[in-house]
């Protein structure tokens, strides 16, 4: 079983220099917080960038990609890689953002473990990555309609399914939300009308509650 307690490792001396040197203009931003550091750069770049790290900085492993969605950005989704040294005990974030239409280059050439996980955010989010030959939708069915992490999507969604009797398979149907069963009682408690909450029964300002007490007053 993993320890989760145990401590970061934090980035050896002198990595993000290096790591800036070797990267040159492919490198837009670097963060370290938290003894984890975060690289931002050129969406065109990802592939070198990540085959430089790679290579010569050991970060052998893609452990897991995702998405983000900025919808107040002019490139509203963040696609972030998560990179694991095995060598160095150590990992590394990075970054690159996208609209919806600017594909982002595949980094299954160097990973084939990418696949899955581009396939993941663009079912997700729409992300489109050039280069991936099997990009599908992965988690959600065929003829799902939209993006359900981006911010703007509906929580209800836009087709439901059921099972027809009549036509014995599942069908799809828009979405419908029906209230002209539910019953609208408004002297029950449950819809809007006051009442005491429990532990709330000795508040003065609690409907019902007895008067406070004076001063050298005695309760009859």
């Amino acid at each position: 079983m993993a320890n989760n307690s145990a401590p970061r490792i934090a980035p050896r001396e002198g990595l993000i220099d290096e790591v800036t040197a070797a990267l040159g203009d492919w490198l837009l931003e670097t963060k370290d917080a938290v003894g984890e550091v975060s690289l931002t750069v050129r969406r065109e770049s990802i592939v070198e960038v990540c085959r430089t790290l790679r290579d010569r900085f050991e970060y052998q492993q893609l452990m897991e990609m995702a998405g983000v969605d900025y919808p107040q950005r002019t490139e509203r989704f963040e696609v972030v890689y998560h990179l694991l040294s095995l060598t160095r005990n150590h990992r590394i974030r990075v970054r690159v953002s996208t609209d919806e239409d600017m594909p982002v280059p595949s980094v299954t050439s160097l990973w084939p473990v990418a696949g899955w996980l581009e396939r993941e955010v663009f079912d997700l989010y729409g992300v489109i990555f050039d280069g991936n030959d099997d990009l599908r939708r992965i988690l959600t069915d065929y003829g799902f309609r939209g993006f359900p992490f981006r911010k703007d999507f509906p929580l209800s969604g836009y087709v439901e399914l059921r099972y027809s009797e009549e036509q014995k398979r599942v069908v799809y149907e828009p979405v419908r939300l029906a209230q002209d069963f539910r019953p609208f009682d408004f002297l029950s408690p449950w819809e809007g009308a006051a009442y005491i909450l429990p532990g709330d029964e000795k508040a003065p300002e609690a409907p019902g509650a007895p008067t406070p007490l004076k001063a050298g007053e005695i309760k009859t």
